[in-house]
């Protein structure tokens, strides 16, 4: 488990399986990523983190007080097959407030200094303003734009400060 001042984020298992199926339901959740999945889709994406090469970096995020789901983060092989990529989806109720900064900010700490990466890259949606403004404010470089998924998106990366 890594431990935030705010937040608990704990390996994902199969316990947190209806939990992560709320962030696949919600329409703003899923406005930048392709919108929601029915459940046989979600049971396959759910079942792929379980079991990713690096499912161990795969974290339900909670509220420290209230044990509330907020949503996950996770580090993984970026669509190159060769860089590590850290994505993120938080419940609406929880956007704004500083917890996305928070739990990015211990990830990509974690990732320099426990798994000695020497960089860690995002992509979003170009039109997700929000997203592009978090992953700036986290340290993040806008580096290029791309098309993928039929969208245009923006990448962004962060290399281990000297």
């Amino acid at each position: 488990m890594l431990l935030t001042k705010r937040c608990e984020l704990h390996v994902m298992s199969e316990s947190h399986e209806q939990h992560i199926k709320k962030l696949y339901e919600n329409e703003q959740v899923r406005k930048y990523l392709g919108g929601t999945v029915n459940e046989e889709v979600y049971k396959l994406r759910f079942t792929d983190m379980l079991h990713s090469k690096n499912s161990d970096l795969h974290w339900a995020v909670f509220e420290k007080g209230t044990r509330e789901f907020m949503g996950l983060v996770f580090l993984d092989t970026y669509h190159d097959g060769v860089q590590t990529e850290i994505g993120y989806q938080l419940l609406p109720e929880f956007w704004g407030k500083g917890y996305g900064r928070e739990v990015i900010t211990k990830v990509i700490d974690y990732g320099f200094h426990t798994l000695a990466l020497d960089k860690i890259v995002a992509e979003t949606q170009s039109q997700n303003n929000a997203s592009c403004r978090l992953l700036t404010s986290v340290g993040m470089k806008f580096e290029n734009k791309l098309e993928r998924f039929g969208n245009e998106q923006s990448r962004f990366s962060i290399s281990i400060p000297s």
